[in-house]
């Protein structure tokens, strides 16, 4: 069960660090980010995305490639080793009594305790979500992790995408070779750094976001400087992982996104059966953005300066969740389920129910 850290902080007001234990399990399905919606946290703007041709996108609405959009996850989401005993990456999350307003773009300390890198520490930054994971579950995000439910890498790669097994994805470090050359460090860490470890388990803690992280993403949340920063050891050093640094070569290294949104609900995702070897989940990477959260803030010209406050984009959003919602948009829903009620939709299309957790508006 998740426990939480009270961090004091120089004012009269506190903030509840997540901490906890939790489970791991990977996966890279080349979807857009969960997080890269507008509206979903109070942050300095959406996580980056790319185009197929990882070009970064600067519309935050743009519809996710995993829909037949021209969405995807940028290639630098990829993890990097630090030294030995750290490394960086992103991660699909969903935390105990938490939400995308407190998770999306925040960052974790994760301290293995199982398997081979038992007493490794990872940092991760969320940047997606897991509407079905298991509570506070991490989904690391890794190339030729395993694509899950919605399979994005064959529309961005061709072909049978980047191979291997649904979930889990390859199964030996040859199986990088063939991979995109931005995309083979990433998938190169998991044998070296990671040693393969099968969905280790680990101790997690909330922290500030390292700004290597941060540079990626784009996205810093406004409450980032309440937490602890992460007090492990950054130094670098020549590591026997063959990726100890980070690529630097991704297209996708800076980005600016408008923070307009649709009035829509959250994309979940329906529950897979999966081989009791592999428990990789899947993400809500086609997440459209859901209208419960605080106000959000404009992004500023630099990644790591606060944002204006937005003076009446949530508002308006608000107003008009009862309107129809436009085509290929989540509708339905219910006021247990989503606090603006039953979403109809817009003339011309249908509501049309994919899982129990998911309704879109089809066109006629």
């Amino acid at each position: 069960m998740r426990s939480s850290t009270l961090i004091a902080l120089a004012g009269p007001l506190a903030v509840r660090a997540a901490s906890g234990n939790g489970h791991s399990t990977r996966y890279w399905d080349c979807c857009k980010p969960s997080c890269s919606w507008a509206d979903k946290a109070s942050v300095s703007a959406p996580a980056l995305t790319c185009d197929k041709n990882d070009n970064p996108i600067s519309d935050a609405n743009a519809k996710s490639g995993c829909d037949g959009g021209s969405a995807f996850a940028c290639t630098n989401y990829s993890p990097w080793a630090v030294n030995d005993n750290l490394a960086y990456g992103f991660a699909a999350t969903k935390l105990s009594g938490g939400s995308e307003a407190t998770w999306c773009c925040a960052c974790y300390s994760l301290t293995f305790t199982t398997g081979p890198v038992k007493g490794k520490t990872m940092v991760v930054q969320s940047t997606n979500t897991g509407g079905d994971l298991g509570e506070n579950h991490f989904d690391l995000q890794m190339p030729g992790g395993g694509v899950g439910i919605f399979d994005g890498c064959s529309s961005q790669f061709g072909g049978s995408g980047l191979g291997g097994a649904q979930y889990g994805g390859i199964s030996a470090r040859s199986d990088c070779d063939s991979f995109p050359e931005l995309l083979k460090d990433g998938c190169y860490w998991r044998f070296d750094w990671f040693e393969n470890a099968d969905n280790p388990d680990f101790t997690f803690e909330q922290v500030q976001c390292p700004k290597a992280l941060t540079d990626i993403s784009g996205c810093t949340r406004d409450d980032d400087s309440s937490f602890p920063a992460f007090s492990g050891d950054t130094s670098s050093s020549g590591s026997s992982s063959g990726s100890s640094s980070k690529a630097s070569t991704s297209k996708a290294a800076v980005q600016t996104q408008k923070t307009q949104a649709p009035a829509t609900e959250q994309k979940s995702t329906q529950v897979q059966q999966q081989p009791s070897n592999v428990q990789t989940q899947v993400q809500s990477s086609a997440s459209q953005p859901q209208q419960t959260q605080a106000p959000v803030q404009e992004p500023a010209t630099s990644k790591t300066t606060k944002a204006t406050a937005k003076a009446s984009a949530t508002k308006s959003a608000a107003a008009s969740a009862q309107s129809a919602v436009a085509a290929w948009y989540q509708c339905g829903g219910s006021k247990s389920a989503y606090p603006d009620g039953n979403l109809p939709c817009a003339s011309g299309s249908t509501c049309v129910q994919h899982n129990e957790y998911y309704s879109q508006c089809v066109p006629n």
